[in-house]
């Protein structure tokens, strides 16, 4: 790994395998149309927002263009325009729709926003109207219905009202209907079930309206793994692009998921060793004083802290691989060092690694594994990930 990445400065940082990237967006493709033959293929759009969940959006987008990815997921339409402007030419849908004084940026850009409230219809269309000499045809959008996750989307019941205001927005056409799995990885409740019979019966209601819903899709990562009949025209991956499944309940059927569709961790977080300390019996380490040393100890500073993604919560908790070796996590994690232990690796020497996140000398540490320890999602740990950190793209 030293042989690849060469940097000078804080020695912290991050490495992005683009093999494993595409190879997961081949992985996904390949799953979700087993069995279609010669019928449409599905496609998948690429979900990266928050920074590509903080592994890079330009690289990543332009890794997964050349991998020939169909569509791109974005937060917002400045993460769009930096897509348009770093050359992605894919359609990119703004999965949460747009604040007004957006809808021209939205146009120039050829971004397709999502609509979740009907009065967004009327806004879109006067921006619309006002550009239309200087572009063909109307502008693209997709609905989204709220099937009982109740965040953003339009109730079914307001169907009926969204068509009447749709047909007075001759600027518009709606290209896609699309709602959001509140539970895709929980097989202990119905709620999943019952959002998609929801889902069903307003695409139903739409068409006798006279609406053509255009591409389909609801299939976020937990259902692309476990739940085929949700995959529709599109599907939607997130972590599991990155090589991250959830966590799925009960919790023994993680295995049988994970070996459903398998894929590789695309990130691995590394720093070093900057000092080390040979503490006595009752010394006492970090903010607040959280790790007291019950024998005589060795003590390593990592240059990582929660401002880099090593998070606050893995305090006294977590652990790096040093050397092969396991190293615990010693008191606060603080904003810049951690301090871990490494009594029982005594090769251990300033300027070694430690990894975070990967693997090093046979021993690996996933991000999954952390966010048990944590007691959070492998989005939030990836999306942690701090803009100081070096990002470094290997084949």
């Amino acid at each position: 790994m030293e042989r690849t990445v060469k940097f000078d400065g804080r020695p912290i940082w991050a490495e992005i395998s683009l093999g494993a990237l595409t190879h997961n967006l081949r992985a996904i493709r390949k799953h979700v149309n087993a069995g279609v033959g010669r019928g449409p293929r599905r496609k998948v759009l690429a979900v990266i927002k928050s920074n590509a969940y903080g592994h890079g959006i330009v690289p990543v987008a332009r890794a997964l263009s050349r991998a020939q990815t169909d569509w791109f997921g974005v937060t917002c339409s400045a993460e769009g325009t930096e897509l348009r402007e770093s050359g992605i030419r894919e359609p990119i849908l703004i999965l949460t729709g747009f604040w007004a004084g957006e809808e021209r940026q939205i146009i120039d850009n050829r971004l397709t926003p999502a609509i979740m409230r009907i009065d967004q219809l009327r806004l879109l269309e006067k921006a619309a109207a006002r550009q239309r000499k200087t572009r063909k045809g109307p502008v693209d959008f997709h609905l989204k219905i709220d099937t009982g996750m109740n965040r953003l989307g339009i109730p079914p019941s307001e169907l009926p009202a969204f068509a009447r205001s749709l047909a007075d927005c001759p600027h518009l056409r709606l290209a896609g209907t699309f709602t959001h799995i509140a539970s895709s990885e929980v097989f202990t409740t119905e709620q999943t079930v019952e959002q998609e019979t929801i889902f069903d019966a307003a695409l139903g209601f739409m068409q006798s309206l006279g609406l053509d819903p255009g591409i389909v899709h609801m299939a976020n990562s937990a259902a692309i793994v476990a739940r085929p009949t949700t995959w529709r025209d599109m599907v939607r991956p997130g972590a599991i692009l990155y090589g991250y499944h959830q966590f799925f309940e009960p919790s023994e059927l993680n295995p049988k998921m994970e070996a459903l569709l398998p894929v590789r961790p695309v990130l691995s977080f590394r720093t070093r060793i900057i000092s080390l300390k040979d503490l006595q019996p009752g010394s006492r380490v970090g903010y607040n004083a959280r790790w007291t040393a019950s024998v005589p100890s060795r003590v390593a500073v990592l240059s990582a802290g929660y401002a880099d993604g090593l998070v606050r919560s893995l305090s006294n908790k977590g652990r790096v691989i040093v050397r092969g070796g396991i190293a615990p996590i010693l008191g606060t994690v603080s904003m810049d060092l951690t301090t871990v232990d490494v009594t029982g690796i005594a090769s251990a020497r300033v300027g070694d690694i430690a990894t975070i996140y990967g693997t090093d000398g046979g021993t690996t540490q996933s991000v999954p594994d952390v966010a048990r320890i944590a007691n959070t999602a492998s989005a939030d740990l990836l999306c942690a990930l701090g803009k100081r950190v070096p990002r470094f793209y290997l084949p």
